[in-house]
C-alpha cells in the first residue's frame, strides 16, 4: 500500500517565507556556550517605507528613518550582551529586515562597524545586506562596499508592474535592472534576487517570464518564495473579505516546478527548498541556519541559537529600543531544545536542503514508499534527499519520519 498523498503545497506555503532567520532552528549537539562560539551574526533592521500586502514581519513604517536612534539601541544591545570585549571572528554577517537599505550608505557602514567591534569578520567573510531596488544609489552602494558589504539580496519580487502595485511594493520593474547595474558598478558582484510566486490568477502574472527576466540579469543566487496568506496583513483581510483568492494548489506547484526547470537549465543548483545558486555562490549565512550551528541575532524579533538554547528578542521596535537603551537585555523568551526537539528538527532541516538526511534500515518502511512515489531518493552516500515533488510535501514527509523514529 502506497503512502498517503499529502497536499502538493502543504510544506512550501508555510516554510519558504522570507524571514527564514526568524524560524531557523538548531539541531547539532554542542557543549560550548553562546558567548564564545557563534560564527554568524544576523542584524534585524525593521524600517520600511510601506508595508507590503503579504508582510507579517517585524517592521515599522517610517518616512524618515531614525538612523541615530536605531544605532544607539543596537550599540546598547551589544554592550549589554557582550560587553566591550571582542567576542571572536565570524564567517557571515547578514542585515535583514524590514529594509536595511533604508539606513542609507553611512547608516549601514556605522551598523557594520558596531558589530565588527565584537565580531570581527574573517578575511573571507560573507557580508550581506537586503535592499529594495529604489534604495540603490551609486553613493550608498559605494559606501556599503567600502564598509565591507560583498553580497546584496535584492527584493525584486516581480517584473510585472501591475503585480508590484498589487503587492504594495514601492518600486517598478525598471528599478530592478538599475539597482543591479549600480551594485555591480560599486563592486558588489555577489547578487541574489528574490521572486514571489503563486500570485492570484486574477493578476494574470506570467511567472515564467519573471524567471526569465531574472536570468537575463545574471545573478549568482535566486530565492523563490510562495505567497502566503497571514492573518492581520492586508492580503489576509482581502482574502477574508473575498476580494482576493489564493492560487490553487495546482498552480502553486506548477510555478514551483517551472522555476526549478528554468533555473536548473540555466546552471543553477537547487540547494534548498526555496533557494538556487550558481556553483560556489550558495548563501553561506542561510546555510548555517540549516546546519544547526550557533548564531547571534540582534535587533527587534531577531533569533539566536547557542547549540542548546534558542532565544528571541521582543518583536516591536519601540519595545526593543526601550529595553536596550536602559541596559536591559531585550530578550522576549528562550527555549532549551530537548532530545525530541533535536530529533524532529534534524529530520526537517536535513530534508529541506540537498545535503539530505542520513537514514537507517529502520527508516525504510517509510522511505521506500516515498522513493516509489517519486518524492525522494537515496544517494550513494546513503543520505535521503527530496525530489522537487518531495519538497512540495516536505512537512508531511518530515512528520512521517519523525513519528516513525519516535516510536
Amino acid at each position: 500500500m502506497g503512502p498517503r498523498r499529502p497536499s502538493a503545497v502543504e510544506c512550501i506555503r508555510r516554510s519558504s517565507g522570507a524571514a527564514g532567520y526568524a524560524r531557523a532552528t538548531g539541531t547539532a549537539p554542542n557543549e560550548r556556550r553562546y558567548f564564545d562560539v557563534p560564527r554568524h551574526v544576523y542584524i534585524h533592521v525593521p524600517f520600511c517605507s510601506r508595508r507590503c500586502a503579504y508582510c507579517d514581519f517585524s517592521i515599522v513604517v517610517r518616512r524618515d528613518v531614525p538612523v541615530d536612534e536605531y544605532l544607539a539601541a543596537l550599540d546598547a544591545e551589544l554592550r549589554t550582551r557582550f560587553g566591550n570585549a571582542r567576542v571572536g571572528e565570524v564567517d557571515t554577517i547578514y542585515f535583514g529586515g524590514g529594509t536595511p537599505s533604508r539606513l542609507g550608505g553611512e547608516g549601514v557602514a556605522r551598523a557594520l562597524a558596531l558589530v565588527a567591534q565584537r565580531f570581527a569578520p574573517a578575511h573571507d567573510a560573507e557580508i550581506t545586506i537586503e535592499a529594495n531596488p529604489e534604495d540603490l544609489t551609486a553613493g550608498a552602494a559605494a559606501r556599503w562596499r567600502a564598509a565591507g558589504v560583498n553580497r546584496l539580496s535584492l527584493g525584486s519580487q516581480s517584473f510585472d508592474d501591475d503585480a508590484l502595485r498589487w503587492m504594495h511594493r514601492t518600486h517598478d520593474s525598471a528599478a530592478i535592472g538599475r539597482a543591479v547595474d549600480i551594485a555591480r558598478a560599486a563592486g558588489i558582484q555577489n547578487l541574489s534576487l528574490d521572486l514571489i510566486f503563486a500570485l492570484p490568477d486574477a493578476l494574470h502574472r506570467d511567472f515564467s517570464s519573471d524567471v526569465e527576466r531574472v536570468l537575463a540579469l545574471a545573478p549568482d543566487h535566486v530565492s523563490l518564495y510562495g505567497l502566503t496568506v497571514e492573518a492581520g496583513t492586508p492580503l489576509g483581510r482581502w482574502v477574508a473579505r473575498g476580494d482576493a483568492l489564493e492560487q490553487p494548489e495546482e498552480g502553486y506547484a506548477q510555478d514551483f516546478l517551472t522555476a526549478r526547470r528554468l533555473l536548473e537549465t540555466a546552471g543553477f543548483e537547487h540547494y534548498e527548498v526555496s533557494n538556487y545558486a550558481r556553483p560556489g555562490r550558495r548563501s553561506r549565512h542561510n546555510s548555517a541556519y540549516w546546519s544547526g550551528v550557533p548564531y547571534v541575532g540582534l535587533g527587534p524579533a531577531a533569533h539566536g541559537f547557542d547549540g542548546e538554547t534558542r532565544r528571541w528578542n521582543v518583536r516591536a521596535y519601540s519595545a526593543w529600543r526601550a529595553s536596550a537603551i536602559t541596559g536591559a537585555d531585550p530578550v522576549a523568551g528562550s527555549e532549551l531544545l530537548t532530545a525530541e526537539n533535536r530529533a524532529a528538527e534534524s529530520v526537517y532541516l536535513g530534508l529541506r536542503s540537498d545535503h539530505g538526511l542520513e537514514i537507517g534500515a529502520s527508516d525504510r518502511i517509510v522511505v521506500d514508499a516515498w522513493i516509489e512515489a517519486g518524492w525522494a531518493s537515496v544517494g550513494s552516500d546513503g543520505r535521503l534527499r527530496c525530489t522537487a515533488e518531495g519538497w512540495l510535501r516536505l512537512d508531511a514527509l518530515a512528520a512521517a519520519l519523525t513519528h516513525l523514529r519516535s516510536r
